[in-house]
């Protein structure tokens, strides 16, 4: 399983919220390009930036910063937040990131994932998946930076894009994103389980070390951390025997 870290950004700033919340942030002082260089100098392999003034507007909000990290690091960059249309999702490749990560224009729009990854490519395109989990069995699908619910359940979306083609999903439990309460392990291993032939990447909750060997025992295919990382909580020692591989 491979440990992403994750940047998320306002106002060009590196920021994390607690549970989605806007009004609940803590700035970071490091610039988004200072962290990619380090991680990418420990030997991290990708990179997952969120676009959070992007994912309220629906416009590249963050876009000069994005684009400095994918062209002054050697990182793959995934980025999301506000990718709605055909428009926005050519400014996010054309700023250099390698994968998008797109999830109200999924959810709202069905047909569209099959025309992009027939267009771009199946692994270029990330399905994200964020959910209230609590104890319902079938957790709803929220929309617009988590503002609003989709009305849909994750297992019957994952289904529908599954059939249009995507293969890459990263499912969010909103509810411990940003709390570094520890990851809903069992969520992962239900998606798992539903679609083995899918790629997952689990976030939201990663708080140690040890969640990570959590995660990879439910046979996700990476884990985004941010806070973790950000805080300290997972050293830059751990973090470097993960990418190593030690």
């Amino acid at each position: 399983m491979e440990l992403i870290p994750s940047i998320d950004l306002m106002g060009g700033q590196v920021v994390r919220l607690r549970r989605g919340r806007f009004d609940d942030a803590t700035f970071y002082p490091e610039t988004p390009l200072g962290l990619a260089r380090k991680w990418a100098g420990l030997g991290a392999r990708a990179l997952h930036v969120v676009d959070l003034d992007g994912a309220r507007s629906g416009r590249r909000e963050n876009a000069e910063a994005i684009a400095q990290v994918a062209h002054g690091t050697s990182l793959k960059v995934q980025a999301g937040g506000g990718i709605r249309d055909d428009d926005t999702l050519k400014l996010v490749f054309a700023s250099g990131a390698r994968r998008a990560v797109a999830g109200s224009a999924l959810a709202e729009n069905k047909q569209r994932a099959r025309r992009w990854v027939k267009e771009y490519g199946a692994d270029r395109l990330v399905a994200a998946l964020d959910v209230r989990s609590g104890s319902s069995p079938d957790p709803e699908v929220l929309t617009h930076g988590w503002t609003r619910g989709s009305g849909l359940s994750l297992w019957t979306l994952l289904d529908h894009l599954l059939e249009q083609g995507v293969i890459w999903f990263l499912c969010t439990d909103v509810g411990r994103d940003g709390m570094l309460s520890g990851p809903n392990a069992d969520l992962y291993a239900r998606c798992t389980r539903h679609a083995p032939q899918a790629s997952f990447i689990a976030s939201g909750g990663v708080s140690q070390a040890d969640d990570l060997r959590a995660l990879a025992d439910t046979g996700v295919a990476a884990a985004v951390s941010g806070k973790a990382l950000l805080d300290g909580r997972i050293s830059d020692k751990e973090a470097e025997a993960c990418w190593r591989g030690e």
